[in-house]
């Protein structure tokens, strides 16, 4: 069908996704293919020690975002947009958003970043015998409890930044398996949180100030392919508040930015995982089996359908690379060769291609926030190196393209040494890989495995949530998921490949060695 009239006759399908630093919103064809985006630039804010979006921020970003979608439509095609097949929604997982009965925000958002909950975590660990990382919903809960805050008797309800967002939209307290797994362990066989688990949480808070059963605040799990509600005049009226969009759009079941990363890589089966690279950094490999041991490393969560994931989660990435590009840049300008951000990027990712393969000595750690794999509870970008380590640019752009890499590499090398897991291949994404040479080869050599990027993988986490609004709409119910992205999304869908070069290999492996021994000066440095 011709595009303007597929959009015109509301055929096409939104996905949008608030990402940490944008909130992204894509509209899909026929073919699954982006058609137009909309973006809204944003950032968290770090007030009364805790790293938060204020909600009117979240409404302004999604009604901005939108309308830069509508715009988009109208000038590439012509025709304006007033509906859709489908809406998706997505988000940054885990984090603390917690209501009364009427619906008020009691404290401000505290989102995944945080690492204030560890006593909480510590002893839901040890109370479930499951692992339980700080930025997990409950953990946020249950040190709320621990520090007997003035809210928690009030609270009515608990959920993500996206249940938050599709209960605007829709009025549901609802949201998807996958993001769910990141605020309470769950049970992938019943597709439930976990009743054994829930039970017990009951009982250590009995004789508290917060006297809720927990189910009776967290928000429903809907399965992926179902309908999980309808825009209402309310939920349109805050897309579009011209009126130009119309209400009774169906929504597919929020999910987190994990998941719609699987979605948007096609890895949601076993021995494949993929890894979404950005402020923050994880990994998602699918399991064939559960894990021999709890690691407070590694997270459990689930796909889009249930099946259990283990997933290493760094909280610091791309932020001390750009700090370091900004550098680089404000010398060049003030020397009189302004450069573009994009053709700065390139250079300087060119230059590390370059660097000695162990970077030279020159260790570099990007924590900007506490770092669970590592055990800080805060962070200080730290960068150092022995007295005759050749310092040149290739080699100090090589060690914090590196620095990227080297919290997670530490997490995976439990799930592969001493967990045995196998993987056949890994997927990439995020704004790490915009420019795929250095970081795709050195993820590679980190992981020791293949790394592919798809052609698609730029559209990140607002197309995968697109993907799973799609699948809502499937003719054949009896589809699976799998079945849905294997045959009709990615089967002719291009990507390429690196393979570890083994000079990298040792290299990384040499750089990792300093690494681990220099962390406890990177600890003494954060709690000074």
């Amino acid at each position: 069908m011709d595009t303007a009239k597929y959009i015109s006759e509301g055929k096409a399908v939104i996905g949008i996704e608030f990402g940490s630093t944008r909130i992204k919103a894509v509209l899909t064809g026929e073919g699954f293919e982006p058609l137009a985006a909309g973006v809204h630039d944003w950032q968290n804010t770090f007030a009364d020690g805790v790293w938060t979006y204020p909600l009117d921020e979240v409404k302004e970003g999604l009604r901005d975002c939108f309308a830069d979608l509508m715009n988009n439509v109208e000038k590439q095609y012509g025709v304006k947009l007033t509906s859709a097949a489908g809406i998706g929604l997505s988000a940054m997982m885990h984090g603390y958003l917690v209501f009364d009965d009427k619906d008020e925000q009691l404290v401000p958002f505290r989102t995944w970043r945080n690492t204030i909950t560890e006593k909480a975590a510590d002893l839901l660990t040890e109370e479930f015998g499951f692992n339980v990382p700080q930025r997990w919903s409950i953990a946020h809960l249950y040190q709320a409890i621990l520090n007997d805050e003035p809210h928690i008797d009030k609270i009515a309800f608990l959920t993500t930044l996206a249940g938050y967002v599709h209960f605007l939209l829709t009025g549901e307290k609802v949201i998807g398996i996958g993001d769910a797994s990141g605020i309470f362990p769950i049970d992938p066989v019943g597709r439930i949180y976990d009743e054994r688990m829930t039970e017990r949480f009951d009982e250590l808070t009995a004789g508290t100030r917060f006297t809720a059963k927990l189910l009776d605040i967290l928000p429903g799990i809907v399965t992926v392919g179902e309908c999980a509600g309808t825009l209402t005049e309310a939920g349109a009226k805050l897309l579009d508040p011209t009126g130009t969009f119309k209400a009774g759009v169906p929504l597919c079941p929020p999910e987190g930015d994990a998941q719609t990363g699987m979605a948007a890589t096609n890895s949601i089966t076993p021995k494949t995982g993929n890894v979404s690279a950005g402020t923050s950094i994880f990994s998602m490999i699918v399991l064939e089996k559960n894990l021999e041991k709890v690691h407070r490393e590694i997270d459990i969560v689930t796909t889009p359908n249930s099946d259990p994931v283990a997933m290493v989660h760094c909280n610091n990435c791309t932020t001390d690379l750009d700090a370091w590009v900004k550098v680089f840049g404000g010398v060049l300008a003030k020397a009189g060769a302004d450069m573009p951000k994009g053709k700065l990027y390139d250079m300087l990712y060119e230059l590390a291609a370059e660097g000695d393969p162990d970077c030279g000595g020159i260790i570099s750690y990007n924590y900007y926030a506490g770092e669970q794999v590592t055990e800080l509870q805060s962070g200080k970008p730290l960068l150092f190196r022995r007295p005759d380590s050749p310092f040149t640019p290739a080699n100090l752009f090589r060690s914090l393209v590196y620095s990227t890499v080297a919290t997670l590499k530490l997490g995976m090398d439990i799930l592969t040494e001493e967990e045995k897991v196998s993987l056949d291949r890994i997927y990439a994404h995020g704004g790490l890989f915009k420019t795929p040479v250095p970081s795709q080869g050195i993820l590679a050599a980190a992981l020791g495995t293949d790394v592919t990027l798809m052609k698609s993988a730029g559209e990140g986490g607002a197309w995968g949530i697109a993907l799973l609004a799609a699948y809502m709409l499937r003719e054949d119910k009896a589809q699976t998921l799998e079945g849905f992205l294997a045959d009709c999304v990615f089967k002719d869908m291009d990507g390429s490949t690196v393979s570890p070069e083994a000079s990298c290999v040792e290299g990384i492996n040499a750089y990792m060695k300093d690494y681990k021994a220099g962390l406890a000066a990177e600890k003494a440095a954060a709690e000074a």
